[in-house]
């Protein structure tokens, strides 16, 4: 039997050039059932690698209370944020210091790359950047920052760093620009990296920041270095027996995780009804390919039937043929994804109502998933021909030459 497969299976892929437009339909439909599904994936992968995939579990980030797991709706007193960080299950560096760090969110605005210049006399409209007022304490917790370009901010003047992903989205952020935020004027010094979505910030002095934006002495959320083990439970216990301090707490990976997951939510359904939609037609558009290819060789499977040929191997070698144009379909679509979208670069609506700038991440891991989706969608429109063509009767087909 595996002779006469091979045997079989060796002419009809010997044929395939004499049925390249049929068998094109099939490769280009899978092709393209691949690609968006793959572009819509590696949309939602790189939103989560920016986001939840560079958080950290020992990190802690506590927001006030009932403040739905954004610090954009959070707000600490300098009071409240003195208290937290003297709460057990907070590190302490040699000095007996807490290993914290208070911040402020604030909404900006930036214009956009691309967007046509305001009429004259006009402003120019912008999209919502996060400002982050940071302590020196910010870049020691997050130990990815960094300082790539130009130099740090000094404290007390209003100077800004950068991050990566802002440069390349926005206007007017380049070193040595000054930009108005809010009514007041910064001035860009430097460009900071850190892999994850803190490059769709700008980053000024926290006290700088409050003394601008008129928030006294307020903040919206502290970072702690957790002290090992079953820190996290201590330090949720002893907030919740204070009831000054009223807080959420959270680790630091947990709340950016929920910054994805609608975002999360919403591509991977887009992305499976399309692979439903489009798929449904590829196995159309296989069964009529495949149903044709059996019709055009009635005569060829016929005689080899008529020579001792089993039911079996033709069977199987219709089904090979039709995989194997499945995985032709679905390594062009994994291609294609991978050379028009693989780090391509966008932006979108955060959780905190302002830009985060993302790449597309085109991984091994969903190139194999399409492969998977095209091997069975080739299976099941090349099932049908395939039985059609091991139970053609062998008279029928000889009458009919």
């Amino acid at each position: 039997m595996l002779s006469q497969i091979t045997a079989i299976t060796g002419i009809n892929l010997k044929s395939i050039p004499e049925r390249w437009g049929p068998s094109l339909v099939i490769v280009v439909g899978l092709a393209g059932v691949v690609a968006v599904f793959t572009a819509l994936f590696a949309m939602a992968q790189g939103f989560a690698s920016t986001l939840a995939d560079r958080g950290r579990d020992d990190i802690a980030l506590i927001l006030r209370g009932g403040s739905s797991d954004s610090e954009l709706n959070s707000v600490l007193t300098r009071e409240v944020a003195t208290l937290i960080t003297q709460a057990p299950g907070i590190r302490r560096s040699a000095d007996g210091k807490a290993e914290a760090a208070s911040e402020l969110v604030v909404i900006s605005e930036l214009p956009k790359k691309g967007e046509p210049p305001p009429p004259p006399g006009k402003r120019a409209t912008g999209v919502n950047v996060t400002l982050r007022g940071v302590e020196p304490l910010s870049f020691t917790l997050r130990s990815n920052v960094r300082v790539i370009e130009g130099r740090m901010f000094q404290s007390g003047l209003r100077e800004m760093i950068v991050g990566r992903g802002v440069i390349s989205a926005f206007d007017g952020a380049e070193i040595g620009k000054v930009v108005r935020m809010r009514g007041s004027d910064w001035t860009v010094v430097g460009v900071f990296e850190s892999g994850d979505a803190s490059e769709s910030e700008v980053w000024v002095d926290l006290g700088t920041a409050q003394t601008t934006f008129g928030r006294g002495g307020s903040v919206s959320s502290v970072l702690a270095q957790l002290d090992g083990d079953g820190a996290m439970d201590k330090l949720k216990a002893s907030l919740a027996a204070d009831p000054r301090l009223a807080s959420d707490v959270t680790t630091q990976r947990q709340y950016l995780g929920a910054q994805t997951k609608d975002f999360r939510r919403m591509i991977e359904t887009l992305g499976m009804f399309l692979v439903v939609v489009m798929g449904l037609g590829a196995i159309f558009a296989a069964l009529n390919t495949m149903y044709a290819a059996v019709a055009a060789r009635a005569r060829e499977i016929a005689t080899l039937r008529a020579i001792g040929f089993g039911s079996m191997p033709v069977l199987v070698s219709v089904m090979m043929e039709a995989l194997l144009l499945s995985a032709l379909g679905g390594l062009l679509g994994a291609t294609i994804a991978y050379v028009l979208f693989n780090n391509v670069s966008l932006s979108t609506l955060g959780a905190n109502f302002t830009q985060v700038v993302f790449s597309f991440k085109v991984t091994p891991a969903l190139v194999g998933k399409g492969l998977i989706i095209a091997v069975v969608i080739g299976f099941i429109g090349g099932l049908l021909p395939a039985a059609r063509a091991a139970r053609l009767p062998i008279t029928t087909a000889l009458r009919e030459l």
